[in-house]
């Protein structure tokens, strides 16, 4: 099973539970997660998404910069800024998780 159909299959998963498990007075029936488990789910998978994508960042500039080492000096900001993005997306998804979870 490819990793992509992995991380579709827990979101999907994760999003089917949140529904129910919100909707109860009382109690939760079952084994429905609650939105502290489910809040460690999505920085779970954020972070799994983010150091996917940092390697994969990271991996085109040292390929890019062996084939052409003169190119090293243009070749730092646009990755460093890339790797800036991917990383403040998992922040953002600490925070949501955080203020979902009530923790913050």
């Amino acid at each position: 099973m490819s990793c992509l159909r992995v991380i579709l299959i827990l979101v999907v998963a994760s999003i089917g539970m949140v529904s129910p498990a919100l909707a109860q007075g009382g109690e939760a029936a079952g084994l429905l997660l609650s939105t502290k488990g489910l809040g460690g789910i999505s920085m779970a998978i954020a972070a799994f998404g983010g150091a996917l994508g940092q390697g994969k960042v990271m991996s085109a500039a040292l390929d890019g910069i062996s084939r052409n080492p003169g190119a090293a000096g243009s070749m730092n900001q646009p990755w460093f800024l890339a790797l800036v993005f991917i990383e403040s997306l998992v922040l953002f998804t600490m925070l949501v998780a955080t203020k979902c979870a009530g923790i913050w």
